[in-house]
């Protein structure tokens, strides 16, 4: 027997209507190329990713096409996040820092119909461009130039009417995005997203014992948005209708700061190599920067050091979060939120533990064994467990360091 409620599809375009329906005043932010900012709402947002749809169906992306984009963290990319896969189209997040042989083979292997790209990136595009079946080229202009045969991105925008946007109708088991992952043998390969994936993971990512992100958050991913879809943030933080600040291409330390102070960034997410030279910069100038706001930095993409994780907290009362997860997790696996059980543990211990993987995300499950063929992590964790595991956590920490 079927029950008869909750038949809805999860897919992008709920998470979109929400935003625009009940968000429709919370602020985008965004840093531009020259460093200048610039703010719009989730309303705004919503109208120019449907004229995007729009603008796509007319270029002659069908439902299941693949539309890339190769960009930075800005509100047009946001923009390319929901209107692709809102009209069926799936999006391609395209990784600009992988060799231009290795972007031309992933183009073809995707077939990717239609690019939008950074203007500023448009050397790395003439170099993939030619040996590509790419149709179109759509470019992310400030000032309006475009070269011969390429699109102007606000011009295809002002070319359509929003009045001609229809809502798909998307089966939650259709592809919305695609990534490839360098991390694997061979040639990078490609992981899909279900509509019903990337809900699901909004929805464990936005759990108080993960990120806890909320409409009153300010969000800030420094982790970029063609790395696994920001880890999903982009789209947790629509869903919840959290104010976002992207970063653009400026991911130095300075910037950074800056935005986190002047904007109120109350959540944040990156790799360890842009953590750490945050760190570096707050102890050459302690006290600069005011980020009292700011109650949680996810680190991932590789293990962050204890020395790290204790060095933001004791030194400048910050909180990392250790979290590990793969392009085909969605991709968040697990997160090291500290345990109610573990609190009473010596500093040194729940550092250990900190900078473990830590548990499971709602709706994932790990069978992890050792090399006896023993399963590692029992089905109940009790407090006996845990603390067995963080002494010979820090023990192989300590002697990591020596």
């Amino acid at each position: 027997m079927n029950g008869l409620m909750m038949q809805d599809q999860l897919t992008l375009s709920s998470i979109l209507r929400r935003a625009e329906r009940l968000s429709a005043k919370k602020e985008i932010v965004s840093r531009l190329p020259d460093r200048s900012l610039h703010r719009y709402t989730y309303g705004d947002m919503a109208r120019r990713a449907k004229q995007l749809a729009v603008a796509l169906r007319r270029l002659g992306v069908q439902p299941g096409d693949r539309v890339a984009t190769l960009a930075w963290n800005h509100h047009r990319h946001l923009e390319a996040y929901f209107g692709i896969p809102c009209m069926g189209a799936v999006l391609h997040t395209l990784n600009l820092r992988l060799p231009a042989e290795d972007l031309v083979y992933i183009v073809n292997h995707a077939d990717d119909r239609v690019l939008l790209v950074d203007q500023v990136l448009l050397p790395l595009v003439e170099r993939i461009h030619a040996n590509s079946n790419i149709e179109h080229i759509i470019v992310i202009s400030d000032d309006g130039t475009v070269p011969d045969g390429m699109h102007d991105y606000e011009r295809l925008l002002a070319s359509v009417d929003i009045a001609d946007y229809q809502d798909s109708v998307i089966d939650e088991q259709q592809a919305a995005a695609m990534c490839y992952t360098s991390g694997t043998t061979g040639r990078p390969k490609g992981v899909l997203y279900s509509h019903r994936a990337i809900v699901l993971h909004s929805m464990a990512e936005a759990m108080v014992d993960v990120s806890g992100l909320s409409e009153a958050d300010v969000v800030l991913a420094a982790v970029p948005m063609f790395h696994v879809n920001a880890w999903g943030l982009p789209f947790t933080a629509t869903m919840v209708g959290a104010t976002q600040v992207l970063p653009g291409p400026f991911l130095d330390a300075p910037s950074l700061l800056e935005l986190f102070a002047q904007e109120r960034v109350t959540f944040t997410a990156g790799v360890p190599t842009i953590w750490l030279g945050l760190l570096q910069e707050l102890d050459r100038a302690p006290g600069s920067w005011d980020l009292s706001s700011l109650r949680a930095m996810f680190v991932g993409g590789q293990s962050a050091p204890i020395s790290m994780i204790r060095g933001f907290q004791e030194r400048h009362n910050l909180r990392v979060v250790h979290a590990w997860g793969m392009t085909e997790t969605s991709p968040l696996g697990t997160v090291s939120t500290v345990l109610d059980e573990l609190r009473d543990l010596p500093h040194d211990e729940q550092y250990a533990y900190r900078a473990t993987q830590g548990r499971p995300v709602p709706f994932v499950e790990i069978r992890a064994r050792g090399d006896d063929g023993i399963d590692a992590i029992p089905k109940t964790g009790t407090g006996k467990f845990q603390k067995s595991v963080l002494r010979d956590a820090y023990r192989d920490a300590l002697l990591d360091a020596e």
